[in-house]
């Protein structure tokens, strides 16, 4: 039921504006009921309750039946929207960017490093010069000991668009070579030059076949990662929905075409355990770095 702040909905909100009705709701919610079942679940007599139950029915929130000689009440609708006059929280407009994990514009790496497509291995493992094949496009995986990887996406806000918020969603992992459960790597993970913080990532696993990573991929070799959402608001960064750091849009310079996205092992890192990122074709979700840019008129 769709209802607004008008005098023509006051019946309405008198109906539910009482404790018996209020149980009356709760009990048809379970089932439909006559009005003497009603009636001794509530501890009231049977006129009452019917008086009650007119009421909800002269609203349309109750409707009547008859089952022999019982009148059988039954709840008509399941939830009630009050439309307010002005809207004062609107809807955000947002777009959504898909970056193959191949598709970084910058780099600084170091073994053990290397890119994997649906095929097989793209270059020679362990050499950084690989990153910059024209095949590199093809990578559904890469991975690197220390250094960063740097991706760019559209900065399609107008002028007069107002950044709420953005939403990055990636499958991380640590970086070992062949693989280790137990490796602990701080990710940081950087926005404009601007670092949000840190993620540390458990391991490098490979206990199981990851579930969307290509057979020919050795099993003792890096096989999935954790998906992270790394979301920035008006009044800091958040982590998988847990405040993370204090870092807010206001402090990240966005007036350019674009935005550029870091993840990086720093020198300074209490666990320099490498980063692997697993992209569309790899891992346990299948999906590439997915950005999500919200804002307001």
């Amino acid at each position: 039921m769709e209802t607004s702040i008008s005098n023509d909905w006051l019946p309405v909100y008198k109906a539910l504006a009482n404790p018996i009705r209020l149980q009356i709701i709760q009990l048809l919610a379970r089932k439909a009921q006559s009005i003497s079942a009603l009636a001794a679940q509530l501890g009231v007599s049977e006129t009452i309750t019917a008086k009650h139950l007119n009421q909800l029915a002269g609203t349309g929130i109750v409707s009547f039946s008859h089952q022999g000689h019982f009148k059988i009440a039954k709840l008509q609708v399941d939830q009630i929207n009050i439309k307010f006059p002005n809207i004062i929280y609107p809807s955000y407009n947002a777009y959504t960017v898909k970056i193959p994990v191949g598709h970084y514009t910058n780099f600084s790496v170091a073994p053990s490093c290397g890119l994997a497509g649906r095929d097989g291995y793209i270059g020679r493992v362990d050499h950084p010069s690989y990153f910059m094949d024209p095949q590199r496009i093809f990578a559904g995986m890469i991975w690197w000991n220390n250094g960063f990887v740097e991706y760019q996406f559209p900065n399609h806000l107008n002028s007069h668009d107002q950044l709420r918020m953005i939403d990055i969603t990636a499958e991380l992992g640590s970086e070992f070579p062949f693989s280790n459960n137990n490796w602990p790597s701080d990710i940081t993970v950087s926005l404009n030059s601007v670092p949000l913080g840190y993620w540390t990532s458990p391991g490098d696993f490979s206990d199981v076949h990851g579930k969307y990573t290509p057979a020919w991929v050795p099993s003792n070799v890096n096989q999935y990662g954790l998906q992270k959402v790394f979301r920035i608001t008006d009044h800091g960064s958040y982590l998988d929905g847990e405040p993370w750091s204090k870092v807010s849009l206001s402090d990240l310079p966005y007036q350019n075409d674009r935005f550029t996205l870091r993840f990086e092992i720093q020198n300074f890192a209490t666990h320099k355990g490498g980063c692997t990122i697993f992209g569309k074709g790899f891992g346990n979700y299948n999906q590439d770095i997915e950005v999500k840019v919200y804002s307001a008129d």
